[in-house]
């Protein structure tokens, strides 16, 4: 529980959950997703108070929900608990659910009251704590894109956009940036928005995207990352509950379809003194030599974190020569074919937009690694290289790990990871994204099947 909230604060808080039907608590494993229970309104005043009782092991389980068994939390330590209190902010009524149902997300906290290292959120707050440090703030703002599809009910395929019919046609269309999209889905899509402004979470647009019903949401720039980070968690909460009720489903999935776009989560990142002024504003031409030091600690930490931005087996779907999902660390100004874009056209506003993770990874986990690579940059005073300039790309710009088993391995021996994150974390990190390989591999696809069984 933060110590800033105003006990007013806490007071409405509180009394939100006493007059509920329940509580819906929960914390964010390493993979993003949610883990949690159901509290009656009586075992809910704990949140406020020493917190709830969770495994700490619930931190560390695989995308399906199993533990990690090479993590030694679980079993090898008699899998003892670990106590969460409420985040305040979050505990807002669930607008898509029956009844007056409350949410509140947890964070793990030690006896002396320090974050549990596998806690996403405290992950993230150690990051920017070392910001405050030096007296610092980064300010974030989040592009977000997800697909809204039709699951298991076309001609045998998985998904299909909402109206496909068994010729896959109607339904395809892609119309980016239409209005008309917008309309078809108008239903779902207000109210999305307006349950997100229940929970505070501060949308600025809203526009249909580059595959059939895919859209994209930006989350309004702020000065709060760890909130901003909350926000993005809540809004694919939110979004796929709104869906579930319309008979759709959400997907942030990194490539839900092999032939048309993927789905990313661009970030844009400045960072203020203790004036409130942005240390990369410089002409309209070129920032200061913060933002370039700062974006060359980003760049050389990139292949170690792209774990991070591109968790899963499917997150590597996206990255390919000549899309807008770069396979190579380079900068460039105004450049949306690199992987960081500087933007300085408004010196005021100089901010660098990070276009590599995708829309499934964990917000805290990549926001983490942004921010401390970042940070790195700024106290190494790192360079960045030479610019791409369009597709013409820089010869110093390092390739990215653009296979998952790859990823992990960077990331497994990383000196950066290290520093940014610690070695249990790093550790642990690894052991999940190992079980998960080698749990990919014992999976034969249809396309095996239908290339090898006969022909090889």
């Amino acid at each position: 529980m933060s110590s800033s909230t105003p006990d007013s604060d806490l007071v409405t808080k509180a009394a939100l959950m006493a007059q509920s039907d329940f509580v819906e608590a929960f914390v964010v494993d390493l993979n993003g997703v949610l883990r949690g229970k159901w509290l009656q309104p009586d075992k809910a005043k704990s949140l406020f108070g020493p917190g709830i009782a969770m495994p700490r092991s619930v931190f560390l389980l695989d995308i399906w929900g199993n533990d990690v068994m090479d993590g030694g939390i679980a079993q090898d330590t008699g899998d003892p608990d670990g106590l969460c209190v409420a985040v305040p902010h979050t505990i807002t009524r669930m607008g898509w659910s029956e009844g007056n149902v409350v949410q509140a997300l947890l964070t793990m906290r030690e006896a002396d009251g320090s974050y549990f290292n596998l806690d996403p959120r405290g992950v993230l707050a150690n990051v920017l704590a070392r910001y405050a440090a030096v007296g610092l703030t980064p300010a974030l703002g989040v592009e977000l894109e997800f697909y809204l599809v039709e699951a298991g009910k076309h001609g045998g395929l998985r998904i299909a956009p909402r109206g496909a019919d068994e010729s896959n046609w109607r339904g395809w269309q892609v119309d980016a940036v239409g209005l008309s999209e917008i309309r078809e889905y108008e239903p779902i899509l207000r109210e999305m928005m307006a349950t997100a402004k229940v929970q505070g979470i501060a949308l600025e647009t809203l526009i249909s995207e580059n595959g059939p019903g895919q859209f994209e949401v930006t989350l309004k720039y702020s000065t709060d990352a760890l909130r901003i980070a909350d926000s993005a968690t809540l809004f694919k909460r939110t979004i796929k509950e709104v869906s579930r009720k319309h008979g759709l489903l959400a997907t942030f999935m990194a490539k839900p379809y092999g032939d048309c776009a993927g789905s990313g989560m661009h970030v844009h990142l400045s960072v203020l003194d203790k004036n409130g002024n942005n240390i990369f504003a410089g002409t309209p031409e070129r920032g200061s030599d913060l933002l370039y030091h700062a974006v060359g600690g980003i760049i050389h930490a990139m292949p170690d974190t792209m774990v991070l931005l591109a968790p899963h087996e499917n997150s590597y779907r996206r990255f390919a020569p000549g899309v807008h999902a770069p396979t190579y660390g380079d900068w460039g100004h105004d450049n949306r074919m690199a992987a960081l874009r500087v933007i300085t056209a408004d010196p005021v506003a100089s901010r660098v937009e990070h276009r590599v993770a995708g829309a499934d990874c964990n917000p805290y986990l990549s926001f983490a690694a942004l921010l401390g690579s970042a940070l790195i940059g700024l106290e190494t005073k790192a360079d960045p290289g030479p610019e791409s300039i369009g597709l013409t790309r820089s010869a110093d710009a390092p390739p990215l790990p653009i296979a998952w088993s790859t990823a992990v391995e960077r990331f497994a021996r990383s000196p950066t990871i290290r520093q940014i994150f610690g070695p249990e974390f790093q550790r642990l990190y690894t052991a999940c994204k190992n079980q998960e390989i080698s749990e990919m591999r014992k999976r034969i696809s249809d396309v095996e099947y239908d290339a090898y069984l006969k022909n090889a």
